[in-house]
């Protein structure tokens, strides 16, 4: 049994604050969460003045393995499975080191993710919780086609769902919509699944209890994903061929249906403004502005792993995709919700993390100083819990026998 005590503890839920707080870990597991004190009696205690405590970090949407060039006509990549095995557990360590203790990887080559998902659980890799989407289902040449999940009609769609659940699939990613960084894939505009195609992957994935994200930025993918009902839009750009355009009634729709979103705003949003200019990034800005006014459930997730518009997007740079919400009018606590509970809740494993309470995996980080009151202080990381296991431990005295 050990103690974590800190100045304050934030639990995850809207508004549950405890001020001079602790929390009881045996092993794996949380024990008790309250003020100081009530845990009792622990082999250890690490006291931290000055700091808050929190669930850990989720990341919604990452690519630990993205193939960064792929020859359209051999469809091949240079990089071998191996190598990129090796950079997919480099990518879960930069992850893991900036507080995420769960992540949910919507797309990479074969089944890689799943193999990484094992070691880490396995204590074999250090990185966060994995939720593995494994392939993407695409139509043939469609967005992320070289990652091996394509299918164009209802019993190839059934193929690729049933293999990637076989192989071990935490979810399924669809692609419901083309994208940008695909070339002679279809444009982000333009829709790939209908919503009959689209319900036969849910149907899937319910079979197994699993649920499902979906790629999509043009409205009627959109309009689709809601009519099928999957669990998560991912991106919900509002893109059309003139750019980005908010549709409110579109909005309501999901409002209404209690579909999450995960805009994917990133850290590095500013550079990729910089370089290709201001009016598609400050219009994708007011349409995750308007999505919040429209009462759609958000969750954070950064698209690491992907370069943005040319622009790199690492995955150690998950406090920057937090930043651009508070940018766009979001409160601290709202936004801490979104990266904890709110995430946990969508990824579906909302029963085990995402929040500090009795049962959960002991899921938490340690920072100093206050994120409800100065966002940026997530970045002073002085532990990072995954199943109770420290993964860094920076800053902070050595943790101090119990007294009392």
């Amino acid at each position: 049994m050990r103690i974590i005590r800190a100045a304050k503890v934030l639990t995850g839920h809207p508004g549950e604050v405890i001020a001079d707080g602790e929390v009881l870990i045996d092993g794996s597991k949380i024990v008790s969460v309250g003020p100081r004190g009530s845990g009792g009696d622990a082999a250890e205690v690490l006291d931290l003045p000055g700091h808050t405590v929190l669930p850990g970090l989720i990341d919604a949407h990452v690519h630990l393995g993205f193939d960064a060039a792929v020859d359209p006509v051999t469809r091949r990549s240079p990089e071998s499975d191996h190598h990129l095995l090796l950079r997919m557990a480099e990518n879960a360590r930069k992850l893991v080191s900036a507080g995420v203790t769960t992540c949910r990887d919507l797309g990479s080559r074969g089944f890689l993710n799943l193999a990484l998902r094992d070691a880490v659980e396995e204590g074999l890799a250090v990185g966060p919780h994995i939720v593995a989407a494994t392939r993407p289902i695409t139509i043939t040449g469609g967005h992320c086609w070289y990652m091996g999940g394509e299918a164009d009609d209802e019993p190839a769609v059934r193929r690729v769902a049933r293999e990637n659940l076989r192989a071990g699939a935490d979810c399924l990613k669809v692609m419901a919509s083309g994208g940008l960084m695909t070339p002679g894939a279809p444009p982000s505009w333009a829709q790939q699944y209908g919503a009959d195609l689209l319900r036969v992957v849910v149907e899937e994935a319910a079979s197994r209890g699993k649920g499902v994200a979906a790629h999509a930025h043009a409205h009627a993918s959109i309009r689709s994903c809601v009519e099928a009902g999957v669990t998560t839009i991912e991106h919900c750009t509002f893109f059309t061929p003139s750019g980005h355009e908010f549709d409110a009634g579109l909005a309501d729709l999901v409002a209404a249906s209690g579909t999450y979103v995960c805009p994917t705003v990133h850290g590095v949003l500013w550079r990729m403004r910089e370089r290709h200019g201001p009016e598609m990034v400050d219009a994708w800005l007011s349409s995750v502005a308007a999505m919040r006014e429209a009462g759609i459930r958000l969750i954070a997730g950064t698209d690491a792993g992907f370069a943005a518009a040319g622009v790199a997007n690492p995955t150690d740079g998950y406090i920057g995709g937090l930043e651009v919400f508070a940018q766009v009018g979001y409160g601290n606590a709202e936004i801490v919700e979104l990266a904890t509970v709110r995430a946990a809740d969508a990824c579906g494993v909302g029963e085990v993390t995402g929040s500090l309470e009795a049962g959960k995996r002991a899921d938490l980080i340690a920072v100093a100083g206050d994120p409800l009151a100065r966002l940026a202080d997530l970045r002073n990381l002085a532990l990072v819990l995954v199943s109770g296991r420290s993964v860094t431990q920076a800053g902070v005295d050595t943790v101090t026998p119990s007294v009392g």
